[in-house]
């Protein structure tokens, strides 16, 4: 069995005063209440003796608030992909003394639901909700109760909640700016077909990242060379577009413009399966920089979702509104989105066409 836990008793009967008074000895009242620098240091060096460490919790509630923080995900704690958000909403709550409560609902509205309501019953000082992808859905009832921040979401219609989300629309034009600036005019979509329309609302990632795309496309007067829609954005997907576009295209090299690493993946095999070489005959740029993209050969030039900075980010927001009591009405429309820029991964999978 472990040590007995050393309680506010203890150290009072220590120091030889009441528990009263080295309650606010340790809550950091005695001086407003004129208890003597004697007493003070005989309390003070009683914890330390001890080993005496306050109930955070109760100081917190004493205070209006319990230093923790709700993090609610569909699925962002167990992926790969984008744990390093967890990691980076870790590091900002740590620095400010908060801790975090990490929930995962599978995608379960009802669940979520649920992991909201336990995070009100716990007094969590505010919520960040996050999504593994950049989506737009409806939101918990309950969420509004409390600060809040969104993360890697957005929701439909008018809402007061801010939202951290990449810049997708920046990252699109990047992208296309990078092969027409390498020279290239025969650039093909994988991923995505050549008009916005093709792409509900909700997807956030795939019509930001069009967007830009045919924004960078229509200053320099080019038109995609094709477009291979496919909502799923495997790798199996990327090697049949690819593999329809290689075989029907004549010698000048292309390049394929894909809208996730994955798809990317694909691509390369087919262009290694149809005689072609990345980049000599065939550039190909992505988005994610999946951890594999940096280790195949050539590396695959790809657009970093920045996790771990967007979840920094989503706690200093929400720590800003716990910190200010803000109302969250009189934000202007520019302080409710706040959008963080997709760095450039760039490695060997461009060139000029020859």
């Amino acid at each position: 069995m472990g040590s007995k836990r050393v309680t506010l008793a203890d150290v009072a009967r220590a120091a030889g005063v009441s528990p009263s008074t080295a309650s606010l000895v340790m809550t950091g009242r005695g001086r407003e209440l004129r208890i003597s620098e004697a007493v003070h240091d005989r309390v003070r060096a009683a914890a330390e003796d001890l080993g005496y460490r306050p109930n955070a919790v109760s100081i917190g509630l004493r205070k209006g608030t319990t230093r923790t923080i709700g993090f609610v995900s569909d699925s962002v704690a167990s992926s790969r992909l984008a744990g390093d958000m967890i990691k980076g909403a870790i590091e900002a709550a740590r620095e400010r003394g908060f801790m975090l409560f990490i929930g995962e609902t599978g995608g379960k509205p009802a669940e979520e639901a649920k992991l909201v309501e336990a995070m009100l019953d716990h007094q969590a000082d505010g919520i960040v909700l996050a999504s593994m992808f950049t989506r737009s859905r409806p939101l918990p009832p309950d969420i509004d109760r409390i600060p809040a921040v969104l993360l890697n979401l957005t929701a439909p219609g008018n809402t007061t909640i801010p939202s951290v989300l990449p810049d997708e629309e920046r990252a699109g034009r990047e992208a296309a700016e990078l092969l027409l600036a390498a020279g290239h005019r025969e650039i093909h979509l994988i991923g995505a077909g050549p008009g916005l329309d093709d792409w509900p609302a909700v997807a956030i990632a795939a019509r930001e990242r069009l967007r830009g795309i045919l924004g960078a496309f229509d200053d320099a007067g080019v038109r995609p060379a094709s477009g291979h829609e496919d909502p799923s954005w495997l790798p199996q997907q990327g090697w049949e577009a690819a593999r329809r576009i290689l075989t029907s295209a004549g010698p000048a090299p292309l390049a394929l413009l894909c809208f996730n690493d994955r798809l990317a993946f694909g691509a390369y095999q087919a262009v290694q399966e149809t005689g072609r070489s990345i980049p000599d005959d065939v550039s190909v740029v992505s988005f994610d920089d999946a951890s594999v993209a940096g280790w195949l050969r050539p590396g695959l030039t790809t657009f970093a979702l920045p996790h771990r900075a967007l979840g920094r980010r989503a706690v200093e927001l929400l720590l800003e509104q716990v910190g200010a009591g803000a109302d969250r009405a009189g934000l202007e429309p520019d302080q409710l989105v706040h959008q963080l820029p997709m760095p450039l991964r760039s490695r060997e999978s461009v060139a000029p066409p020859r």
